[in-house]
């Protein structure tokens, strides 16, 4: 069997999971801690199924998982000891008895197919690649490096802000915050861009399709959309946009 029908059948297992979790725990925002932990899950998944016990397998694969833990961690300690996530929220209403059926199908195996096609890079690293580094390997590696502390950083400023705010009309607009309104996703979507370079290096040319679709997600359709929709109604708001770059870090605008 190919290792990479293995690897959608644990997917699908992995995903089953925490929708059964979700069930239990009565709240659909543990996707969201899913999201990270399953890159980790299918990377060494298909490290030990191929038994990819070489040097460039195990850098990616370290890179992943450092990505994946510390985001699944912050996203489990920003919603620890709070009402579920608005979006979700939204979705128990407006779905009504077609509740659990729309949650399996939309929001957990949906999920499992993007996160399938965003970790491409690493499966086909630990699959395919021959594990010699070369130049442009390490120029994905210090992408990726770039990547992790715009998101990192910036996670970390938000999370300090949004405990410290004494009005929730305020807005950051210091830090990373002041030359991207979304310097997190920025580096997210960077370093997959990273490791798409880690496998291309090697002929990985078709893994374009995980940081094209990353990219897609979160600036067109569940990421950026989503926040500025809710934020817009802000005035604060509107006047920090004027100025400041959607997504790309850039010096502020002078208005």
């Amino acid at each position: 069997m190919s290792p990479y029908f293995t690897l959608v059948a644990l997917l699908f297992i992995y995903m089953s999971f925490w929708f059964i979790f979700s069930v239990i725990k009565k709240r659909n925002d543990v996707a969201d801690v899913a999201w990270g932990l399953g890159f980790v899950f299918l990377a060494w998944s298909s490290f030990f199924i191929h038994q990819s016990y070489e040097i460039k397998p195990f850098l990616v694969n370290m890179l992943v998982s450092i990505w994946g833990i510390r985001l699944a961690w912050h996203i489990h300690a920003r919603n620890k000891n709070k009402a579920e996530d608005y979006r979700y929220l939204e979705w128990r209403k407006q779905w009504g008895s077609l509740f659990y059926i729309r949650s399996f199908l939309q929001v957990y195996m949906l999920q499992g197919l993007f996160l399938f096609l965003i970790v491409s890079p690493v499966l086909f690293v630990n699959i395919e690649s021959p594990s010699i580094l070369n130049i442009f390997d390490y120029i994905g590696v210090i992408i990726w490096i770039l990547g992790f502390i715009f998101e990192s950083v910036g996670d970390k400023q938000l999370a300090v802000f949004l405990n410290q705010r004494t009005d929730k009309a305020q807005v950051l607009q210091t830090g990373l915050w002041k030359y991207s309104r979304h310097p997190n996703y920025f580096g997210e979507v960077t370093q997959w861009w990273g490791l798409f370079i880690l496998a291309l290096s090697s002929g990985g040319m078709l893994t374009i399709i995980s940081p094209l679709t990353i990219t897609t997600l979160i600036l067109f359709v569940s990421g950026i959309p989503l926040l500025e929709k809710k934020q817009n109604q802000n005035p604060l708001y509107r006047e920090y946009a004027k100025r400041t770059s959607k997504f790309v870090p850039l010096p502020p605008r002078l208005i």
